[in-house]
C-alpha cells in the first residue's frame, strides 16, 4: 500500500427528498487535487459515490465503515491519509457524556434512514484511535453540524481577524479521544450548531458544496501555506460571497441546504479547524 491514500465520499441521495446537487462535483474536484496537486496516485483513491456501477462503491453505511477501515489499515510512519466527505451531518443525543454540548454529531450515508446515521464516537475508534506515531490524517468534511464530526481533543476558535485560541473538547469523563501517536487535523464546513451550504453561488459554473470549494480555491490560490492562512482564506471567500450576492439573492440561488434546517437571510456558515494536539496554526506548514 503507498505512503499516500485517501477516500472521497460523497453522497446525493439521488431522488430524495435529501437530494444534495454538489457532492458529486465535490469528488471529482477533490480527487483531481489530490492527484494533480499532492501526487496521489489513482489507485490508492477510494472513490464512494452513487455514480459509481460497482455495488460496493456506493456510499452506503456498510460501503463507508469498510473504506475507513482500510484507510488506516496497515499504515507505517510517513503515510499520508485524507478522508474526504461531501453529504448530510446531523446531530444526536450524546448518551454516553463525551459531548460538551450534549450531542453527538454524525454523518448521513445513503441508506442513513433505514441503517442510521455513523456517529462521530465511531469515525474516532476507526480512524482517529489507532494511529500510529508518524501518520498523518487529515479530513475535510463538507456537511452540517461536522465541527467536531471526528470527535478530536481540540477545536480552533478564530476570530474574524484571524486571532484564535485553542477549545478544549476533552470529554469530562476522562476517556482519550486523541490517537495512538499519530497526527489527525480536520477542516469542517461549520461549527456544530451550523448548517452547510450546496450552492451554485460560489462557482458559477456548477453547484459544489461551499467548504470544499473554499478548500480547494485557498490552495489554489496560494494560501495553502500553513493551517491558520488556510483557515483564513476559506472563511473569507465564503464570506465574500455571501456578501456579494446579498441575503435574498443567496436565498434563490441555494439549491438546497443541508439537513434540512430552515433558512434565512444567507449562508451563516464557518469553517472549523480541529486537532488531536494544539498547534501555533501560522507557523505550521499546511500540506497533504
Amino acid at each position: 500500500m503507498g505512503p499516500k491514500r485517501a477516500v472521497i465520499c460523497a453522497v446525493s441521495y439521488k431522488n430524495t427528498k435529501n437530494e444534495l446537487k454538489g457532492c458529486i462535483n465535490d469528488a471529482k474536484c477533490m480527487k483531481y487535487l489530490l492527484v494533480k496537486r499532492f501526487k496521489f496516485p489513482e489507485s490508492s483513491i477510494i472513490m464512494l459515490t452513487e455514480e459509481e456501477t460497482d455495488p460496493s462503491r456506493r456510499p452506503t453505511k456498510s460501503s463507508m465503515r469498510l473504506a475507513l477501515s482500510w484507510l488506516v489499515q496497515g499504515c507505517r510512519p510517513g503515510d499520508s491519509l485524507v478522508f474526504h466527505f461531501s453529504g448530510h451531518g446531523s446531530q444526536q443525543k450524546d448518551y454516553n457524556g463525551d459531548e460538551l454540548d450534549g450531542y453527538d454529531e454524525t454523518l448521513c450515508p445513503t441508506d442513513f434512514e433505514t441503517q442510521g446515521m455513523i456517529v462521530d464516537d465511531e469515525i474516532n475508534a476507526v480512524i482517529v484511535k489507532p494511529l500510529p506515531h508518524g501518520v498523518k490524517l487529515h479530513a475535510i468534511i463538507d456537511a452540517c453540524h461536522s465541527g467536531t464530526v471526528l470527535d478530536l481533543p481540540f477545536l480552533c476558535r478564530m476570530d474574524r481577524s484571524g486571532k484564535y485560541e485553542w477549545e478544549d473538547h476533552r470529554p469530562r469523563s476522562g476517556v482519550w479521544k486523541g490517537t495512538s501517536g499519530g497526527e489527525v487535523i480536520s477542516f469542517s464546513g461549520c461549527d456544530d450548531d451550523q448548517n452547510s451550504a450546496d450552492t451554485s453561488a460560489l462557482s458559477k459554473i456548477t453547484s459544489t458544496g461551499a467548504m470544499t470549494y473554499s478548500f480547494i480555491q485557498a490552495i489554489e490560490r496560494g494560501h495553502g501555506t500553513t493551517y491558520g492562512s488556510m483557515l483564513n482564506a476559506m472563511r473569507s471567500t465564503i464570506r465574500k460571497k455571501i456578501s456579494e450576492l446579498g441575503g435574498g439573492m443567496v436565498t434563490s440561488l441555494i439549491s438546497m441546504l443541508l439537513a434540512g434546517g430552515s433558512f434565512s437571510g444567507g449562508i451563516t456558515q464557518e469553517p472549523q479547524l480541529t486537532a488531536n494536539e494544539q498547534f501555533d496554526v501560522y507557523s505550521k506548514p499546511f500540506s497533504l
